[in-house]
């Protein structure tokens, strides 16, 4: 989101009840991968929309996100730090999990996200990726409509960012969410799911800053 603009246009979008469908399903499902957890570091969280919700359900929520724009408009429920996932402004072993709600395929490296995301996890930390699938019906509409941030994406690859992850995480994935015209379902279909979550504990090969 680059100026007031985008940002405004964005946070109307996202009242719109399609949307707030498909945010309400992600805060359950995140909620039921969050057992145990307490700090939680949300990457790229825009204007914090899930995030609060998270902050509602007893979770000490830390968003981080490089438009000062976006995080304008989260709420004060939210801890919000502008910055770059590839570059985070957090100590050593600082959350319980680390989520990127459809936000890691856009940082331009990735890689190195993650390797910040293992240093400020604690010891067996939880990172949560929810990724947006590409062979889904949803992704293919949404990328032929020129002003969707669906076109913003950087990184298609599902197996290739999950490997990626395998170096700092062990990991277990799931399809989620379908999509249907306006309905917003639970499937675990790889050519209609619209989500594709990767779900890991740190591992002992953690990554350490110099």
């Amino acid at each position: 989101m680059k100026n007031n603009a985008d940002v405004k246009r964005y946070v109307e979008t996202c009242r719109e009840v399609f949307w707030q469908d498909i945010f309400d399903f992600e805060t359950r499902d995140l909620i039921s991968r969050l057992t145990g957890c307490r700090d939680i570091l949300s990457v790229g969280c825009g204007p914090a929309i899930i995030e609060v919700k998270l902050s509602e359900y007893g979770f000490n929520v830390t968003g981080l996100d490089v438009s000062a724009e976006a995080l304008k408009c989260a709420p004060d429920g939210v801890r919000a730090f502008v910055g770059r996932a590839e570059d985070m402004p957090f100590t050593e072993s600082s959350f319980d999990a680390v989520i990127y709600v459809a936000s890691l395929q856009f940082i331009e490296d990735y890689q190195k996200a993650l390797q910040q995301t293992s240093f400020v996890l604690r010891p067996d930390g939880r990172i949560i990726v929810m990724l947006l699938n590409p062979a889904s019906n949803f992704f293919k509409d949404r990328i032929s409509e020129p002003d969707s941030y669906v076109n913003l994406i950087r990184h298609r690859d599902l197996n290739i960012i999950e490997s990626s992850m395998e170096e700092f995480f062990s990991t277990q994935t799931e399809y989620i969410l379908g999509v249907r015209g306006t309905n917003v379902f639970k499937s675990n279909k790889p050519g209609e799911a619209a989500l594709y979550v990767v779900v890991g504990r740190k591992t002992q090969t953690s990554f350490k800053r110099i």
